[in-house]
């Protein structure tokens, strides 16, 4: 059984989510976040050293969520990829086989929610499995 947990930096109350299922002891965690492809020169960081710029959100990224690893009730798997965010979920959970993804949303309503898009509801309606939403705190 697997559990995929697509995590964006700065989620509010998943892990507690997470804590409060009920895994079976052959639950298996991945916990996942999706860098979004950059969309042209313009976009990318210009007052940093000269560093790899896709190196650096990865490493804040990683530590983020090996913090959130200690948290969690049985050991977990990391996986940190690029592309949209709903399609490599989907994909993810696809790969795992995943039984439950565990998604956090952003709480954005109104304009925001169309201008922006929803990525937890594009992942509800394509995704292979249940999909458990987790609002902001």
């Amino acid at each position: 059984m697997w559990w995929l947990s697509t995590v964006q930096i700065l989620p509010n109350g998943w892990i507690q989510t997470i804590q409060e299922l009920q895994l079976q002891p052959a639950a298996r965690i991945i916990l996942s976040h999706v860098i979004p492809p950059v969309e042209s020169d313009l976009e990318k960081i210009a007052d940093l050293p000269n560093t790899d710029p896709e190196v650096l959100p990865y490493r804040h990224i990683e530590q983020q969520l090996q913090s959130y690893q200690d948290n969690l009730p049985r050991e977990s798997e990391l996986e940190i990829v690029s592309g949209d965010p709903a399609e490599e979920i989907i994909r993810l959970a696809n790969i795992y086989q995943a039984d439950l993804i565990v998604i956090g949303c952003r709480g954005f309503t109104g304009v925001k929610r169309i201008i922006q898009g929803s990525v937890s509801s594009q992942v509800v309606e394509d995704a292979p499995c249940s999909v458990l939403v987790v609002k902001p705190i």
